[in-house]
């Protein structure tokens, strides 16, 4: 199951979620982009997306307007379905109106293979090689990787640092994978002092030492965070 976290409150961009995008609103353009993976929920706090998902003919949760992470709001989402403990859980931002389908696949594929081994990880996630000119810019998150794919850590910051100027670096894309287990031993974890500080969800896992599996995939796609970033996508990938 696809669950789409979409709070209409944005620092950087104040209703983003119902920006048009080709003359659909983002959250609607994103769910479109992978509604012939799995079944899509969106999850929300406004009463405004939940109408525009009803017109859209996509099911949607309305949950608490209190949470800090997108993380949190599908695990209230998934918990008021009633879903199993292993049942995938994928969490696919709002802001992601030009992921490309076989990105939220490899990720779904990286969740069902810890599954299988029994492998100890509390989510899979995935990443892109970014120019250090794209590295630059803190609203595309970089993350660095151990020699097994697990995640390291996250960050706005350029990482690592590139004494000598060559580095490719790895972007890493708002996508995780649960199982409705995982998901609710993530959510029970206290917020961490690095999630706070960089505001990203993700840190609370690695500050409380758990796995985070990482792929590696090919995606022209990147998270709509500011007006500027609307702009330039819709120029890229008309």
């Amino acid at each position: 199951m696809i669950i789409i976290p979409a709070r209409m409150a944005s620092n950087r961009f104040e209703g983003k979620v119902l920006a048009d995008i080709h003359g659909l609103p983002m959250v609607i353009a994103t769910a479109k982009r992978v509604e012939n993976i799995s079944k899509v929920i969106i999850a929300t706090d406004s009463k405004q997306v939940m109408d525009t998902a009803k017109k859209y003919g996509f099911e949607a949760v309305m949950t608490k307007n209190t949470h800090n992470s997108g993380t949190d709001r599908i695990n209230e989402a998934a918990w008021k379905m009633g879903l199993k403990d292993d049942e995938i859980v994928v969490n696919v931002q709002a802001d992601e109106p030009f992921i490309e389908p076989e990105v939220v696949k490899k990720v779904i594929d990286r969740i069902k293979k810890a599954k299988e081994k029994r492998e100890d990880i509390i989510m899979a996630s995935c990443y892109k090689k970014i120019s250090p000119k794209l590295a630059d810019d803190p609203n595309h998150v970089k993350v660095v990787v151990d020699y097994k794919n697990y995640a390291i850590y996250f960050s706005r910051s350029k990482i690592p640092y590139d004494r000598e100027e060559h580095l490719e670096y790895l972007g890493h894309l708002g996508i995780y994978a649960f199982t409705a287990k995982s998901l609710r031993e993530f959510c029970s974890l206290p917020s961490s002092p690095l999630e706070n500080i960089e505001k990203l969800e993700q840190l609370r896992a690695i500050y409380y030492g758990k796995k985070i599996a990482m792929v590696e995939v090919e995606s022209q796609s990147f998270g709509i965070d500011t007006k500027e970033d609307l702009k330039r996508a819709l120029s890229l990938l008309k």
